[in-house]
């Protein structure tokens, strides 16, 4: 393909107590509920990860996902913790009123390179806060950063044929973009061999439909890794999207979706807030009631 037209979307993080998490994101970094969905069993494009239970998706950010990078907010019902690896670097964030209400709220926080300040989510999810006032008109969102083995290998994937933009590279890095008013991706090579391990995420970005089968043909051609063909996924009560699902030579996970049908579902909803403290308030494994709360690794998977 010449060219790929693509727009960053979310971030998937796996986590384990939705409770705990809303606090972090709502109250400590400030982001808003977009949407709320639960869904009866997994996704056949393992949008959950591997598990086939009721799960559900929560959509947060700084603004609605037409404008801004967002993250999605991935609940598997009975699982409270992931195996956390090393592929997920972290995310940047210009945001001094994280920082504020950190201090406020007497939440951990760490100093890290370059005046930089760094929050775990409850999970363990790294933060790095650029101590500057979140930008007006703009989103506060830098950079996601994973770690790949070999960045000449993951330079060729990405540029050559995802086709993004090289906006900057060092001997142990690459930061990419599809615009470059967009949230960027950095690329960033590491000694140790990269351990997935369960709370492994994935990257989502639009696409025009029609560019989707010749991704789909150019990713088969070069004989890379197609993790779920061309395939059309239901929201109850919302569009449907296609979607493809990518693995670069790491394994990370990569979502092409089909930017008219997203556009569509990915509208913010009034009552998300809500609607997800509703779900919240009558979790068995949330609010103590079920004492059978497991580790991602007792759980059945597909």
């Amino acid at each position: 393909m010449a060219e790929i037209t693509g727009r960053a979307l979310h971030y998937v993080f796996k986590i384990g107590n939705r409770s705990q998490n809303s606090y972090f994101f709502r109250n400590i970094l400030g982001m808003k509920v977009l949407r709320h969905e639960e869904f009866k069993e997994g996704c056949e494009a393992s949008c959950n990860g591997p598990y086939d239970n009721r799960w559900s998706k929560t959509m947060v950010g700084y603004g609605p996902e037409c404008s801004h990078f967002v993250f999605e907010l991935t609940y598997n019902y009975g699982i409270t913790s992931y195996e956390m690896g090393n592929e997920f670097g972290g995310i940047t964030l210009k945001s001094q009123e994280s920082i504020n209400r950190a201090i406020k709220h007497n939440y951990p926080m760490k100093d890290a390179e370059n005046d930089q300040k760094l929050l775990l989510s409850p999970d363990g999810y790294k933060f790095y806060i650029i101590p500057e006032c979140e930008p007006k008109n703009c989103d506060p969102v830098v950079e996601v950063n994973f770690h790949c083995s070999d960045i000449t290998a993951s330079k060729d994937y990405w540029v050559n044929l995802l086709k993004m933009k090289l906006i900057s590279q060092d001997s142990k890095s690459i930061l990419l973009k599809y615009k470059e008013l967009q949230a960027g991706l950095r690329v960033t090579q590491i000694s140790e061999a990269i351990n997935r391990a369960k709370a492994y995420g994935r990257i989502a970005f639009a696409v025009p439909k029609a560019q989707q089968q010749g991704i789909s043909d150019m990713i088969t051609e070069a004989k890379c890794t197609i993790l779920t063909p061309l395939i059309e996924l239901g929201t109850p009560g919302k569009e449907t999207v296609r979607v493809i699902i990518l693995a670069d030579p790491d394994g990370f996970e990569i979502c092409f979706v089909d930017e008219e049908g997203f556009g569509k579902l990915s509208a913010v909803e009034e009552n998300a807030e809500s609607n997800l403290d509703k779900y919240i308030k009558k979790d068995p494994f949330e609010n103590g009631s079920n004492k059978e709360k497991q580790s991602d690794k007792e759980v059945e998977t597909k």
